[in-house]
């Protein structure tokens, strides 16, 4: 039986998730995370998209993308499949790296945007890995709320949605501690 096709246009925006097998570990340290870092990079000169948060547990992953002329499956394939080259090797595994297919939300309004983005950065402090999102370093917080440069991640997008300053009412929306309510109205 075939799977129903995903909806996708250009400029389409999705919270891409994706698990090791049988919820295995996908990274078992900072090289690998680096290393799907890089692979990410490199797949984005083959398929350009905007990349707006991301973040690198220790047996999946979060990514919130917004097209640009192709589709995710593109994307992921590529990413996939060259992940799991590296991964393998050096581990010295075979088989599947990733289970099943890659899941991938479509983003329909701004508050939803902005609702991913937030869930993306707290995914390691509901893990209880850490106690502020801004302790864990494999994730796109820091490039949202301080001056730290993240080459990976564009953040203006989301930004925009918050008045000035933007970075701190952006932290304060993140970690709970204002009610603030973004201008998403006007935003898509």
């Amino acid at each position: 039986m075939s799977r129903n096709h995903r909806i996708w246009f250009p400029g389409a925006k999705y919270h891409i998730t994706n698990r090791g097998n049988r919820r295995s570990s996908i990274f078992y340290d900072d090289f690998d995370r680096d290393a799907y870092l890089q692979l990410l990079g490199e797949t984005r000169s083959y398929y350009p998209f905007y990349l707006h948060a991301y973040c690198l547990m220790t047996n999946h992953i979060h990514l919130q993308i917004e097209t640009i002329h192709h589709h995710p499956k593109d994307m992921m394939k590529m990413l996939n499949s060259r992940y799991a080259m590296y991964f393998n090797k050096p581990h010295l595994l075979v088989g599947h790296v990733f289970q099943g297919r890659y899941g991938a939300e479509l983003i329909d309004s701004s508050d939803y945007l902005l609702d991913v983005s937030r869930y993306i950065h707290l995914n390691p402090v509901e893990a209880k890995m850490v106690k502020s999102p801004s302790d864990y370093r494999w994730s796109s917080y820091s490039a949202y709320i301080s001056d730290s440069v993240n080459p990976h991640v564009t953040t203006k997008k989301i930004l925009s949605h918050f008045p000035e300053p933007q970075k701190e009412n952006y932290r304060k929306f993140v970690e709970g501690s204002l009610n603030i309510t973004p201008s998403s109205s006007k935003h898509n």
